[in-house]
């Protein structure tokens, strides 16, 4: 790590990014899974094993060399639990943030009301932010990043091109998985909207989820009409099934 102040490019996040060694993403595992499923009666075996999901991240990881920048676009934005030393407003050409990994597993909905999050999906352009990690540390944080994000299957690695003010940045990103069976490539707005206004979980609500993304990218002084359409929608829809 430097000493450089890694919020040096975006001061107006400091404070909305939750302290990476707080991050209880930094001791989650299958222990700990299997003990929240065993706890709220949810699915098992869905997950990959230690040995499967290491095979993975070197796999992903194969020929990766130096500092490692890692996109951003869903609540990796305000508890990304890595250690990084800058981070950097990024944009990804072609592709798109998309409502469409159907949380029936616990996290943010069960089978009885799903949740929703977002996969990273083709499109015409996706913002969000990259943090570096430097490469010291390249091999225990991404040990943390896959134990969170390729627990099972959803989403798959890739390395991919993104503008940044300071210029272009190869940066690792996890997409959808079309393969998967919770993603939903194809799901209709109005179960995007309820999944949304009921899903809740051990990592809180779907609506919370929704709200932490537009928040972050107001900061950036983003707008995203569709993630605050989305948001509004499903607030209003809430708010109905509450009688309030």
């Amino acid at each position: 790590m430097t000493d450089e102040d890694p919020f040096r490019h975006h001061p107006e996040l400091r404070g909305q990014i939750a302290d990476p060694m707080a991050s209880s993403f930094r001791h989650f595992s299958l222990e700990v899974m299997a003990e929240i499923a065993a706890a709220r009666g949810l699915p098992t075996g869905w997950w990959y094993s230690d040995a499967e999901r290491e095979a993975i991240r070197r796999r992903d990881l194969c020929g990766q060399t130096g500092d490692l920048w890692v996109f951003a676009y869903g609540s990796l934005m305000w508890d990304p639990a890595l250690r990084f030393d800058d981070l950097r407003r990024a944009f990804l050409p072609d592709h798109a943030r998309r409502f469409i990994l159907k949380d029936t597993y616990g996290a943010r909905g069960t089978a009885a009301a799903p949740g929703l999050m977002a996969a990273l999906d083709l499109g015409p352009g996706c913002e969000g932010l990259a943090f570096r990690i430097p490469r010291p540390l390249v091999e225990d944080e991404t040990r943390i990043l896959w134990q969170r994000e390729r627990i099972g299957p959803a989403y798959r690695a890739e390395f991919l091109d993104a503008r940044t003010a300071s210029g272009p940045l190869r940066v690792l990103a996890f997409l959808a998985d079309h393969d998967a069976a919770q993603i939903e490539a194809e799901l209709p707005r109005d179960e995007q909207v309820r999944c949304l206004a009921t899903g809740e979980g051990f990592l809180g609500t779907s609506l919370d989820y929704i709200r932490g993304i537009e928040t972050r990218l107001a900061c950036l002084g983003i707008e995203d009409p569709d993630v605050t359409a989305l948001r509004r929608d499903a607030e209003a829809c809430a708010a109905r099934l509450s009688g309030t």
